[in-house]
């Protein structure tokens, strides 16, 4: 049994195919990158996956249940955790803070008070998880301070250290080195593979090319809602049809 599978999706909106029965498998503890050009529907199958959307043929099963029976708001219990191309940030709080919200299903009923310091033990269990997570992606110096004073690639890192706080067994990362320069890149690729040691089983969407050539067991490629390509990252680099869709001069890069 494969971890997440992905069996004959499709979806449309206004008449218009964002997906045409796209199939493909991940496997435990991989990381299975998703390219593709702008409009090749790789952040609608991850809104499908993470029932934000509900696709109109086709199904999602993972670890063995019907994803596409599940709401929502189940998917933190089920140990999924989805990323977003922009940054999904509580301005005013500080980076522990942040973190400290990935917590929050396992703490449904008391975590307004966990958070205000209306309830001390909770507040202390939490800030404990948060201060684990921030040590494990190297955030640690930055606990108290408040993220928007941070540069925009530790923002990004402070966003994948809350989805960690979740415990999740499944992430999805939209474009996590979106805006990012080569070394703020390098140093988030750093860190998926980190999230891969520690046993997390990720779908990496992302245009960074040497990004997702370097961090990446397997590699899904899609082009105007279709599947294209699938293989390891050489394969796939080395597939006429995504040279000819896709990479072009990247592929040589």
């Amino acid at each position: 049994m494969d971890f997440l599978e992905i069996e004959d999706l499709s979806i449309a909106f206004a008449g218009l195919r964002a997906l045409e029965r796209v199939s493909f498998n991940v496997r435990e503890g991989e990381i299975l990158g998703l390219i593709g050009p702008n409009g090749a529907g790789k952040s609608t199958l991850l809104n499908c996956v993470s029932r934000v959307h509900t696709p109109t043929g086709g199904g999602v099963r993972y670890r063995g249940e019907d994803l596409l029976k599940k709401a929502i708001h189940e998917l933190p219990a089920l140990r999924i955790r989805r990323t977003f191309q922009n940054l999904e940030l509580f301005k005013d709080a500080t980076v522990r803070e942040n973190v400290a919200m990935g917590t929050a299903f396992r703490h449904r009923g008391s975590i307004v008070a966990e958070l205000f310091g209306l309830d001390g033990s909770a507040r202390r269990a939490v800030d404990e998880r948060a201060d684990k997570m921030l040590k494990v992606l190297e955030l640690a110096e930055h606990a108290d301070t408040k993220v928007t004073a941070l540069p925009y690639g530790l923002q990004k890192s402070v966003e994948l250290a809350r989805a960690l706080a979740s415990e999740p067994k499944l992430m999805l990362l939209d474009e996590p080195a979106a805006g990012m320069n080569p070394e703020e890149s390098r140093r988030v690729g750093e860190l998926i593979l980190r999230l891969k040691a520690l046993g997390i089983t990720l779908v990496l969407v992302e245009h960074d090319m040497r990004l997702v050539m370097r961090v990446c067991d397997r590699i899904v490629v899609l082009d105007h809602g279709e599947k294209i390509a699938e293989g390891d990252p050489q394969t796939v680099r080395n597939d006429p049809a995504v040279v000819a869709a896709y990479l072009g001069e990247e592929a040589d890069a």
